[in-house]
C-alpha cells in the first residue's frame, strides 16, 4: 500500500510540475520535507517557497539553512514587512496573540498571509504537505484541489493527501531525510515557536498549535478554502 501511495504522490508532483508556474509551500515539517525530497530525487523543475514569520524556532531556521545548502533545489525565503510587524507589536505587545482570536489572526495575517500572498503571486499552483489524517478540518483534502481556481487561478496540489503519519516517517527513516529534531520531542505539528506546544499520548496532531483556542478556530487562513470559510467560534 506504501509503495502505491508513493507512486500516487509522485504523480501527483509530476502532473504540478507540467502544469504551469508551480511552487512548493514548505513549513519544513515532516511532511513538507518529504515532499522535497521526492521533488529532488525526480529532478522537477519545482522551487520550495518558505515563510520565515520572525518567529520560527531556532531548530527550524537551522533546517532552513541546510535545506537552502542542498544541490538541486531553489529555496525562496519570504518575510514579513517589517513596518507592518513593528507597528502590530508597538500597538498590542508581542504576546497580542495570546489575548483574543481576532489579534491571534492579525498576527498570522501580517507574518503568514500577507507574505504568502507575495510568494504565490504569478503562479499557477502550489504545493501543500496537508494530509487527512492531520486534523476533522482536513479529512477531505483532495490530492488536486481545483476550488481555489475560480478565486485565484491557482491549483493546490496535496500529494500526501491519502499518506498516513506512519507513511510519513517511513519514508524519513528509508531515505534518511533531513527533518526538524522538535519532532522527537513531540511535535507534529509545528509552527511559530509563542503558538507552538508538544502534545501527550492521544492528543489530535495538531492540539499544540494555538492550544489555548477552541478547536473550530485552529488555522491561521494559509489552507482554507474560499469555498469553505471558517467556523466562528462557540
Amino acid at each position: 500500500d506504501f509503495s502505491a501511495r508513493l507512486a500516487a504522490a509522485q504523480a501527483v508532483l509530476r502532473q504540478a510540475a507540467a502544469s504551469g508556474r508551480v511552487a512548493q509551500a514548505s513549513s519544513l515539517g515532516a511532511e513538507d520535507v518529504v515532499i522535497t525530497d521526492i521533488i529532488r530525487r525526480l529532478r522537477l523543475d519545482i522551487p520550495v517557497f518558505v515563510l520565515d514569520t520572525g518567529m520560527l524556532h531556532t531548530e527550524t531556521l537551522a533546517l532552513l539553512e541546510r535545506t537552502q545548502a542542498l544541490p538541486g533545489l531553489t529555496v525562496e525565503v519570504y518575510r514579513p514587512r517589517q513596518e507592518a510587524v513593528i507597528e502590530f507589536i508597538r500597538a498590542q505587545g508581542q504576546d497580542a496573540m495570546y489575548r483574543s482570536i481576532e489579534l491571534r489572526k492579525r498576527c498570522c495575517g501580517i507574518r503568514k498571509m500577507e507574505p504568502l500572498e507575495r510568494a504565490l503571486k504569478g503562479r499557477d499552483g502550489w504545493i501543500t504537505g496537508l494530509r487527512r489524517e492531520q486534523s476533522n478540518a482536513r479529512a477531505d483534502v483532495p490530492a488536486i484541489d481545483t476550488s481555489e481556481v475560480t478565486a485565484t487561478g491557482r491549483t493546490k496540489f496535496n500529494p500526501l493527501a491519502d499518506w498516513t503519519l506512519g507513511d510519513v516517517w517511513h519514508y524519513v527513516a528509508e531515505h534518511q531525510v533531513d527533518y526538524n529534531p522538535l519532532h522527537d520531542q513531540f511535535y507534529p505539528s509545528i509552527g511559530c515557536a509563542p503558538c507552538t506546544r508538544a502534545i501527550t499520548l492521544g492528543e489530535d496532531f495538531r492540539a499544540g498549535r494555538w492550544w489555548w483556542e477552541d478547536e473550530s478556530a485552529k488555522e491561521c487562513g494559509l489552507h482554507v478554502s474560499a469555498s469553505t470559510p471558517e467556523k466562528a467560534p462557540a
